[in-house]
Formats: structure tokens, C-alpha cells, sequence
């Protein structure tokens, strides 16, 4: 699997940027069937920073309904990525 097929997309919400001001931790979608050896060296190599740890949390469909319509949402994988101290990724600088 490639670098690029593993990171999906940063999540960018208050609690991730509460995360990145105060604990220097980046968010990240990633592909489900990643494991966190394959998403830190996927980090390391798109983003060219140290990544110290990796938490991954895999989110569950939540039910959704529109009148009398009911669907799910997307079930993804979540990682959460520790960079060492004075590195950080400018994709989320705002």
C-alpha cells in the first residue's frame, strides 16, 4: 500500500486543533486496513516529520435519519499522530 493510499485526509475540528496547539498531535483518516507501523511511516514520508506515537480509533457508522428516511453514516479509521517537539505539519496551519 502506498503513502498516499494510507493518508486520506486530515480531520480538521476544534477538538483535533485543541490537540495540535496543546499536545502537538495531528488527526488523520486513514484506509481501515492500515495498522500504525504502515501510518507513521506513511506520515513520515508525505509530511517529512518525526512522528513519536500513533493512536488509531476506528469510528462506527452513526444512525442518521432525514423524516422518515434512516441511513448510517461512513465508518472510517482515525489516527492521531504525535510529532516530536518543535515539528509541524503546515497542511493545518489555517
Amino acid at each position: 500500500m502506498e503513502s498516499r493510499d494510507i493518508i486520506q485526509a486530515p480531520i480538521i475540528t476544534e477538538k483535533s486543533m485543541k490537540l495540535k496547539e496543546e499536545f502537538n498531535k495531528y488527526t488523520f483518516k486513514v484506509a481501515k486496513s492500515a495498522n500504525k507501523i504502515q501510518i507513521k511511516n506513511a506520515v513520515e514520508e508525505i509530511f517529512k516529520v518525526k512522528v513519536l506515537s500513533v493512536a488509531t480509533i476506528n469510528v462506527l457508522p452513526k444512525r442518521k435519519r432525514v423524516g422518515q428516511h434512516v441511513g448510517y453514516t461512513a465508518a472510517y479509521k482515525k489516527a492521531i499522530c504525535k510529532l516530536a517537539d518543535g515539528q509541524k505539519i503546515e497542511a493545518f496551519e489555517i
